[in-house]
C-alpha cells in the first residue's frame, strides 16, 4: 500500500522543540524557559487588541500598511522596504524559500537559533555550521566556511541561547568578506535589550548594502509572543521577491493593532529594559557567587553552566528546579547539554531561582 512521501531531506530535520511550559505541575509555576517578558505587554497594546474584537469579520489589510508605516516612523525607515510576518520565524522561512534550493549551502554558528537549520533543510539546502569562540559567533570561522555553493548566512545578533553579540565593526567585516551574491540575514530579535556602544541592530548595514536583511520581533520586549508578529527591513529587490510568496493577510488585525500601540508606548519599553538591565546583572552576579559560570549576556536571559559531576549536572539542576515550580530551558538540542538558559523574570522568580540553586549547590 503506497502513501504520500515527503520530499528528500524533510524527515532528516529535527523538529523545533520549545522549552517546558510547566504543564502538569501543581502549585505556583514560574516559566522562565521561553524568554518572555515578565512585565507583559503594554496596557495600550492590550486595549488595541481588545478593540479589534469589534471587527473580527473583516479581513486584515493585506500588506500590514499601518504597521509598516508605524515601524517606518519609529526607526526612520522607508515602509516600502519593510515586510511584516506572523513572527520573525515566518520571515526567516520565507527568506529560505526564496533564496535556497537543493545543493545550496547556508551557514549558521554552532549554537545558533534552531529555526535556521529547519528553514535551510526544509528547502533542500545544506546546513553548514561555523564554530563559535567563547559562545560567540566568530567572523573568521564563518568566512572560512564559505564555498561556491554558499547562498546565505544566518547571524543571530544577539544570539539565542548564549546571549552574546557581535560588535558592529565585526558585522561589517563579515559583510565585506562575503561574496556579493550571499545574503546576510541579521536576526535581531533581542536587539532592544542591548545597551553596548559597539552594537548596531542591522539597520545601518541594510541601508548601505543590497545583500543584507534584518529581522525583528514583537515577541520579546513588546510582550506579544502569542500574537505572532514580526518584521523585516531589507533592500527593495529582496522585499519584492519575498512579498511574491508571502501569504495574503498573514498578520492579523488584532496583532497589527497591538503592535502599533506597543511601538508607540515607549514608556513601557523603557520600563521593561530597565527591569531587565537591573535583574540580568543581579542574576549574573548572584549565580556566579554560587560557583556556577554565567556567560555574559546582553539579552533578556542568562546562560548558566553546570559541572559534569554526578548530582550537580545541568540535568540534575533542571529536575531539582522543576520540582520547585521553576522552569528553565534545557539545551541539549542546542549542543549545550551542560547548561540551562534562564529568562530574566520577576523579582520574586529571580530570587527564588537563586535560592534554589544555592540549595542545589549545597550553599544554603
Amino acid at each position: 500500500m503506497s502513501r504520500p512521501v515527503p520530499k528528500p531531506g524533510i524527515l532528516d530535520i529535527a523538529p523545533y522543540t520549545p522549552g517546558k511550559s510547566g504543564a502538569g505541575l501543581t502549585g505556583r509555576v514560574f516559566k522562565l524557559s521561553a524568554n518572555e517578558t515578565p512585565l507583559g505587554p503594554s496596557p495600550k497594546a492590550i486595549a488595541a487588541y481588545k478593540a479589534a474584537a469589534d471587527h473580527l469579520e473583516d479581513y486584515p489589510e493585506g500588506t500590514s500598511r499601518a504597521l509598516r508605516e508605524t515601524i517606518g516612523r519609529t526607526y526612520g525607515l522607508d515602509p516600502d522596504r519593510i515586510i511584516c510576518g506572523a513572527g520573525s520565524d515566518e520571515l526567516l522561512n520565507y527568506l529560505a524559500h526564496t533564496y535556497l534550493g537543493p545543493g545550496d549551502e547556508a551557514i549558521h554558528t554552532t549554537h545558533g537559533f534552531l529555526v535556521y537549520p529547519i528553514a535551510t533543510m526544509g528547502n533542500g539546502a545544506i546546513n553548514v555550521i561555523a564554530a563559535e569562540k567563547n559562545y560567540t559567533a566568530d567572523v573568521d570561522a564563518i568566512l572560512g566556511a564559505v564555498t561556491p555553493r554558499t547562498k546565505m548566512v544566518w547571524l543571530a545578533n544577539p544570539n539565542n541561547p548564549t546571549g552574546t553579540y557581535v560588535p558592529f565593526d565585526e558585522v561589517k567585516r563579515l559583510r565585506a568578506g562575503l561574496p556579493s551574491h550571499v545574503l546576510l540575514v541579521i536576526d535581531a530579535a533581542y536587539s532592544e535589550y542591548v545597551s553596548k556602544n559597539d552594537y548596531e541592530a542591522g539597520i545601518e548595514m541594510v541601508a548601505t548594502t543590497d545583500n543584507t536583511v534584518m529581522t525583528r520581533t514583537f515577541s520579546k520586549i513588546h510582550g506579544l509572543a502569542s500574537l505572532r508578529v514580526g518584521w523585516m527591513y531589507g533592500p527593495a529587490n529582496i522585499i519584492d521577491a519575498v512579498n511574491r510568496i508571502r501569504g495574503p493577510f498573514n498578520v492579523s488585525t488584532p496583532a497589527s493593532d497591538a503592535a502599533i500601540a506597543s511601538l508607540e508606548d515607549t514608556e513601557h519599553q523603557n520600563k521593561s529594559r530597565s527591569h531587565n538591565d537591573t535583574w540580568r546583572t543581579w542574576l549574573t552576579d548572584e549565580i556566579g557567587k554560587l560557583g556556577l559560570e554565567v556567560t555574559p549576556s546582553v539579552a533578556n536571559f542568562v546562560l548558566i553552566h553546570f559541572p559534569q559531576t554526578k548530582g550537580k549536572t545541568a540535568e540534575d539542576a533542571d529536575a531539582f528546579l522543576t520540582k520547585r515550580g521553576l522552569i528553565l530551558r534545557a539545551l541539549k538540542n542546542y549542543k549545550l547539554p551542560h547548561a540551562l538558559r534562564m529568562t530574566v523574570g520577576t523579582e520574586e522568580a529571580n530570587r527564588l531561582v537563586v535560592a534554589a540553586l544555592a540549595d542545589f549547590m549545597g550553599q544554603k
